[in-house]
């Protein structure tokens, strides 16, 4: 019986690599969008994670002809509104190239905000659908602290500052293998398999 393929619309291979420990419970190959020759990009004009997350699932399952898994994700701090929420990658627009830019900004506008304010989750919203309908989504989150300073040398991203009360540490002090069991993207995917299962057993 040949295995269900299903698109994980992304080329980042590292982002395939943690998909593929995620959803090893469900029988189905992952493919890439660069393992299809897919080189058009969605541009994420959603104001939302899930909106973001469906223009590209729906899209890319077009495109690709099966099944697609598509997210987005990002850091929102109570504090400043929610803010930098489906902006989190772009921070601080051209004036923020880097990581470490986009993390001294955060840091520069909670600038005297208290502890028991700085508090904040990484969210992460997964869209599941097949070539021209829409199947399911699911949303995934980690809550913590925006600390004063960064700390740790693991992660990317906003990973130095995000505290988590829980490990008395930042998710850049913790292991790999742990921030893949903790993180918001692996609630989201856990939420995910048993409408994976279901539909990669469907025709």
């Amino acid at each position: 019986m040949t295995q269900s393929k299903l698109l994980i619309a992304t080329r980042n291979p590292g982002k395939v690599l943690e998909y593929r420990h995620l959803l090893r419970d469900v029988p189905v190959q992952l493919v890439s969008l660069d393992d299809l020759g897919i080189t058009e990009e969605v541009e994420e004009t959603g104001d939302t994670f899930r909106e973001n997350a469906w223009l590209k699932a729906h899209t890319y399952s077009a495109l690709g002809g099966m099944l697609t898994l598509s997210d987005d994700s990002g850091l929102e701090v109570d504090a400043l509104g929610g803010v930098p929420g489906v902006h989190s990658a772009r921070y601080g627009g051209a004036a923020c190239a880097s990581d470490t830019e986009r993390v001294n900004l955060l840091l520069s506008n909670l600038e005297g905000v208290p502890w028991e304010r700085r508090t904040a989750r990484f969210r992460c919203f997964i869209a599941i659908c097949r070539p021209g309908g829409v199947e399911v989504s699911v949303v995934g989150s980690v809550a913590g602290m925006i600390q004063y300073e960064p700390q740790g040398d693991g992660g990317f991203g906003y990973d130095p500052v995000f505290y988590l009360p829980s490990f008395a540490r930042t998710i850049a002090q913790i292991p790999m293998e742990e921030k893949n069991r903790i993180s918001h993207r692996a609630d989201a995917a856990h939420r995910a398999v048993p409408a994976l299962q279901r539909l990669a057993a469907s025709p």
